[in-house]
């Protein structure tokens, strides 16, 4: 690895990183801010993207093509679909999808279009990475599928759809484009997401209350994992 990108979707999620690493050199591109930092001999651009998958690709791309950063981490908040995570809790997607993703009039499987995928894996390393962290700092960390989506969940029939049909245990709106162009441009990639929401008709309650702290919980354990990634 010679340049680390660090994504997040809003600014309160990359902020508990800005205020941990502190001395960044500030650059604005494509109507956007990025932050350049040196972390230990290892550069750093962090960003965050805006909300959704347009702006997400967008960053996505901008962070390894002009900035060529070789590997991405993404740090933020999702909605749960599992009812097996709480409020807090940690989720490192194994793959990603896209669950408005629809053609299906034309026969094709929901979340595929040709010449795509359904379902995009994450970096195996990486995710062993993580694994080794949590187990080190003895956080609990669930394994699944993300599913991404131009949407703000937060009705319980839309959420058992994506449940069904993806057997997704979180929600958000960027991951899997940024999953997209990171396997398409051969990038190894991990999407981090703390639960701020229960992803159904409390959302918009549970989410303003805890996107704050959910979003320093996610950043705090990827500075742990930076840290492990440059051990190595």
């Amino acid at each position: 690895m010679n340049k680390l990108a660090i994504m997040g979707a809003m600014q309160e999620e990359i902020d508990p990183l800005l205020e941990f690493f502190k001395d960044y050199k500030t650059i604005e591109y494509a109507d956007n801010k990025y932050y350049e930092v040196n972390y230990k001999g290892l550069d750093i651009v962090i960003a965050h993207s805006k909300i959704g998958k347009v702006f997400a690709s967008l960053t996505a791309s901008t962070l390894i093509q002009k900035f060529s950063c070789d590997t991405l981490l993404f740090s933020g908040v999702a909605g749960a679909i599992n009812s097996k995570l709480n409020i807090g809790d940690l989720i490192v997607a194994t793959k990603l999808c896209q669950h408005d993703l629809d053609i299906t009039a034309f026969g094709h499987p929901n979340g595929y279009v040709p010449g795509g995928k359904v379902f995009i894996d994450s970096s195996k390393e990486l995710l062993e990475v993580a694994k080794k962290v949590a187990k080190n700092e003895n956080l609990k960390v669930i394994e699944g599928v993300i599913a991404t989506g131009d949407q703000f969940v937060h009705s319980n029939e839309r959420k058992e759809f994506i449940e069904k049909t993806f057997k997704a245990d979180a929600l958000e709106m960027e991951g899997a484009s940024v999953a997209v162009i990171c396997d398409a441009l051969d990038v190894p990639f991990f999407i981090l997401r703390a639960i701020s929401d229960s992803a159904n008709g409390e959302a918009n309650f549970d989410f303003d209350e805890f996107l704050n702290s959910s979003a320093k919980i996610s950043s705090n354990y990827l500075v742990k994992i930076v840290e492990e990634v440059i051990k190595r």
